[in-house]
């Protein structure tokens, strides 16, 4: 299984950045797809998460209204549309499978739900 985040970069504040997540070797419609990220200093924290069809997300309150959390199934690539940045959105950007293992699922904001993550990619907000 691999998850490979792209998109990072420096950027000021108020603008924008795509994180892309492309995986392979998951059958990625099973999976809940997650970003977190990971400030020095601080522990890792949940960002936002999509359901298997796109169709349900959940979102850090501190992100709502600004990033946008989407998948395209047909290429096995989850998305996160980073808009009105701010200094404080610097981190490392993780992505994250959370395997469906029921009928009945839901989108978890808990890191140890995930069993499989990408190796990062870092996001700067300059002031």
């Amino acid at each position: 299984v691999q998850l490979q985040a792209s998109g990072g970069g420096l950027v000021q504040a108020g603008g924008s950045l795509r994180l892309s997540c492309v995986t392979s070797g998951l059958w990625f419609t099973s999976n809940v797809m997650g970003w977190f990220r990971q400030a020095p200093g601080k522990e890792r924290e949940f960002v936002a998460a999509i359901g298997l069809r796109g169709a349900t997300t959940d979102y850090l309150d501190s992100v709502k209204g600004r990033f946008t959390i989407s998948r395209d199934n047909a290429k096995n690539t989850v998305y996160l549309q980073m808009d009105s940045l701010k200094p404080e959105d610097t981190a490392v950007y993780y992505c994250a499978a959370d395997p469906v293992r029921a009928i009945i699922w839901r989108l978890s904001n808990n890191a140890a739900d995930y069993d499989h993550w990408g190796q990062g990619t870092q996001v700067t907000v300059s002031s």
